[in-house]
């Protein structure tokens, strides 16, 4: 009979100071030993008693790891015979790099996987654009919605059938929508998702076949670009410039278009009722969609809200996508679209397939935020100090910031753009930023087509009074440690 193996004592390594049970190391151990080959198929392991004795540990710390080793079989253990490293398959084939070889992705996989994306830097808040303030958002009031539609949870919160959304927060979007936003809608139009981003996906699955095109803004919206791209779709550039979209001139006939009417992304201006209805009429001559992204048209400072294009639409053929994202908090992972009735239950089979629909509980909490009035409060609140805020850092930014660049003001949104008074390049001016604890969005990364402009989406909004100052301060130092760089370059 074949002996045992006697494993090397430096073969298992346990540490008794770690947080991870004895029992659990001595698996993870046996179980890497194993996969690398170097305990390999048929070696005979030692007797749980005799192991135990050799590494100093409880037998019951070793029959624990080895009758995890067989549950998932690693190991074989037959009567008489003692306990044997089990028959696997050889591992992967390593390039000559080391690497495992894998199948390939799909062209659709490479195409998304090789797409731009706008990275956040974790511990970087101002002057980043989107950050709603979040210091004075009713917690206590959330908590205890939250609270109550769990304790009074019934049975049709924990299914799968309310996909399009739960009834509540249907109607309490359609009744905000209609009356705060000249949406003309009923709760059956209204499809709840799990954020923007997902809303667009989808929309770009549904609605184009690859080799469609997409008539884009440019500058405008990354987000929208490489969803509608990983659709397969092909992008044609809608110029938006200073003095706002330019609608003429001819284009390939487009499957959708994609516009943010009510501020633009990234310019921050409001499309005008004429320019409104002729790319409504454009679209009507194509037979295109019109996606309108209405993602933060609620603070406007000046006079009230630009209604939305689509309650203009007579021909049902504008998608209306908004989110809570910037009205509540980003991590609360909710948007909604409003769709013609015919489409609704294609949706709904789509959502079934693609899963993505946020959990019931926190869309009833939701609706009653909305619907007990909370929502209105907040929005009102946001509006009073996000237009003070613009004052402020407009203002900070002229005395302090004015010998690098001008910040334009603007009627709605909670960022604004600044151009450099001198030719910089934004994303060396971004990186001298997050070395001062700055981060913000560069203004050349918005365009897919025309030569970008370079300049900085500064955000305002979540920024407090003493963090703007300190911001500014820090912005003001990343600037001067450039000038400096650049006069000592040419000396």
């Amino acid at each position: 009979m074949a002996r045992a193996c006697r494993l090397p004592l430096d073969m298992v390594s346990l540490d008794r100071r770690a947080a991870t049970p004895l029992h659990r190391q001595l698996y993870e151990s046996l179980r890497a030993h194993i996969l690398d080959g170097k305990l390999p198929s048929g070696t005979r392991l030692p007797a749980t008693r005799e192991l135990a004795n050799d590494l100093g540990v409880s037998r019951n710390t070793v029959i624990a790891a080895y009758d995890a080793l067989l549950a998932e079989g690693y190991l074989d253990s037959v009567a008489g015979s003692g306990t044997r490293v089990a028959p696997l398959p050889s591992r992967p084939v390593r390039t000559s790099a080391g690497e495992d070889r894998l199948p390939p992705l799909s062209a659709r996989g490479e195409l998304m996987a090789t797409q731009a994306r706008d990275r956040t830097t974790a511990g970087l808040h101002a002057f980043r654009p989107g950050l709603p303030e979040i210091e004075t958002f009713p917690f206590s009031t959330w908590a205890r919605l939250v609270a109550a539609s769990m304790r009074h949870a019934h049975e049709d919160l924990f299914g799968y059938h309310l996909i399009a959304g739960h009834p509540r927060l249907r109607r309490a979007l359609a009744e905000y929508l209609v009356v705060s936003r000249g949406v003309r809608c009923t709760p059956e139009q209204v499809i709840v998702l799990p954020g923007a981003q997902a809303a667009l996906d989808l929309i770009g699955r549904m609605f184009m076949d690859p080799g469609d095109h997409f008539w884009m803004e440019d500058p405008g919206y990354l987000g929208a670009h490489t969803a509608f791209i990983a659709a397969g779709g092909r992008p044609v550039p809608l110029s938006v410039g200073p003095d706002g979209w330019h609608l003429e001139g001819a284009r390939p006939s487009p499957r959708l278009i994609f516009v943010t009417p009510s501020c633009q992304w990234p310019r921050a201006l409001v499309m005008p009722m004429e320019a409104r209805l002729r790319l409504l009429k454009i679209a009507e001559a194509h037979d295109a969609w019109i996606i309108e992204d209405d993602y933060d048209s609620e603070y406007r400072f000046r006079g009230h809200p630009i209604p939305a294009m689509q309650g203009f639409d007579k021909s049902g053929r504008v998608i209306y996508l908004g989110t809570l994202s910037k009205t509540m908090f980003p991590s609360m992972r909710i948007a909604y679209l409003v769709i013609p009735e015919k489409l609704l239950h294609g949706f709904k089979t789509a959502l079934s397939i693609t899963g993505q629909y946020p959990p019931l509980l926190l869309q009833v909490a939701l609706a009653d935020f909305i619907s007990q009035g909370f929502f209105a409060t907040h929005l009102r609140r946001m509006r009073r100090l996000y237009a003070r805020r613009q004052r402020e850092f407009l203002a900070l930014s002229e005395a302090r910031l004015g010998r690098w660049i001008t910040a334009q003001p603007s009627d709605t949104g909670m960022q604004v753009s600044a151009r450099f008074k001198q030719p910089m390049d934004d994303g060396v001016v971004l990186a001298a930023a997050r070395r001062h604890g700055i981060d913000f969005v560069r203004m050349s990364t918005q365009y897919r087509h025309a030569t970008p402009e370079h300049g900085m989406l500064l955000g305002y909004a979540g920024v407090g009074q003493d963090e703007m100052r300190q911001g500014v301060e820090s912005l003001r130092a990343a600037f001067v440690e450039l000038e400096q760089g650049a006069a000592r370059r040419q000396a």
